[in-house]
């Protein structure tokens, strides 16, 4: 995935709202812009942190950037972090259909963001007319609080929970299910599970685990140019 206009430079001030930041540009201006992303995002607002913005696109923006990337240091230098959630389900789709995760190639259809259980999407469909489909949930991780490490989820995630019962139930009914754990984090070399901020998803992927549910671990590689999937890692428990 590249991005479609170069990225601008700025320093974080502050996030606030969940979804807004407040930075300065280089010029001195002082801007808010648009965070695409829901969590907690620990480690990663220090303010005075450089930051990576995308030039709003379309007339329908409200504000002139998207917050794309960060520079964090979690031990071994500094390192660009990806914070756009909306990016892993392109990035897990076009690494499968570039033939990039072995464990969900040879399949004939993906479709995306298709219906399935209790009023649920799932990120990914595989279909193939000769075996049971398969359903892919990918899950954004940007945690490292040890180096190497990158952990799920961030803070309390009753949706991430919700999603890994209706996977294991598939999983059960004879479907295959696949969570998809990406790091945006390019130091990782393992993906786990932060129980202490979340006890609930915890025991949820243990008992998805137990019903057939797969666990993949990747990990992007990162920079002003844009974003790709590099490389497995295991995902452990």
């Amino acid at each position: 995935m590249r991005f479609p206009l170069p990225l601008v430079p700025a320093r974080l001030l502050r996030r606030y709202k969940r979804f807004l930041a407040d930075v300065v540009l280089a010029d001195g201006t002082e801007v808010t812009v648009h965070v695409a992303n829901s969590g907690a995002m620990l480690g990663l607002m220090e303010p005075g942190a450089r930051v990576l913005l995308s030039p709003a696109a379309g007339p329908g923006r409200k504000l002139p950037f998207g917050w794309e990337l960060v520079e964090a240091d979690f031990g071994a230098g500094p390192e660009w972090v990806g914070v756009n959630t909306m990016h892993p389900n392109r990035l897990v789709a076009e690494a499968i259909a570039s033939g990039l995760v072995p464990e969900l190639a040879g399949y004939q259809r993906l479709r995306r963001e298709v219906k399935y259980g209790r009023n649920s999407r799932i990120d990914i469909l595989l279909e193939d007319d000769a075996r049971p489909p398969c359903l892919v949930e990918v899950k954004n991780v940007h945690l490292m609080r040890r180096p190497g490490f990158a952990e799920f989820p961030d803070c309390v995630t009753a949706r991430g929970a919700k999603h890994l019962v209706e996977l294991g139930e598939m999983a059960k009914a004879g479907s295959r299910a696949v969570m998809v754990y990406l790091s945006q984090i390019g130091s990782a070399r393992q993906i786990g599970f932060a129980r202490d901020l979340d006890p609930g998803y915890g025991v949820a992927f243990d008992a998805a685990r137990a019903l057939g549910v797969e666990a993949i671990g990747l990990v992007c590689r990162l920079d002003a140019e844009g974003i790709e999937v590099a490389r497995h890692v295991p995902v452990v428990g």
